[in-house]
C-alpha cells in the first residue's frame, strides 16, 4: 500500500533549440526522419499546422541533468519541421516510405514549440 503518494506536475520552463531547419514539404521531412532513424520505424509530431521532429540532448551528462532538474530546462540539439496545414495520420513519400504522425495539439508545450517555429521562420525569411 502506498502511503501519502504525492503527484506533482512541473512542466519545463525553457526549451533551448540549438539548430532548426525548415523542410520544403512534409515528404522531405518524412524522408529525413526515415534516414536518420536508419530505416527503423519512426514518427513525426504535428501541432497547429507544423509537422516536426526533434532530438533532445540526453540528460546523461551532469550539466544536462542539472539543467533538467534544477532549472527545468531542456536542450533540443536539432528540430526539423515543415508546414502541414491539415493533420494526416500517415505521411507516405514517393518512395512509399510510411511515416506515422502523432497529433500533439492538446499538449501546451508542443503548441508553444509550433508557434515558436512559425515565428522563427518568419524572422529568418
Amino acid at each position: 500500500m502506498v502511503k501519502k503518494l504525492k503527484i506533482q506536475y512541473e512542466p519545463f520552463e525553457e526549451i533551448i533549440i540549438r539548430e532548426f531547419v525548415k523542410f520544403e514539404n512534409a515528404d522531405d521531412l518524412a524522408r529525413f526522419a526515415s534516414i536518420v532513424a536508419g530505416g527503423k520505424p519512426t514518427g513525426l509530431y504535428w501541432t497547429d499546422g507544423i509537422l516536426f521532429l526533434y532530438f533532445p540532448l540526453p540528460a546523461t551528462t551532469e550539466t544536462a541533468a542539472k539543467a533538467l532538474v534544477e532549472e527545468k530546462k531542456v536542450y533540443w540539439t536539432f528540430v526539423g519541421f515543415a508546414l502541414l496545414p491539415d493533420y494526416k495520420k500517415i505521411i507516405e513519400t514517393r518512395e512509399k516510405i510510411m511515416v506515422p504522425v502523432i497529433d500533439m495539439s492538446p499538449n501546451p508545450t508542443f503548441k508553444k514549440v509550433a508557434q515558436w517555429l512559425k515565428e522563427a521562420e518568419r524572422k529568418r525569411s
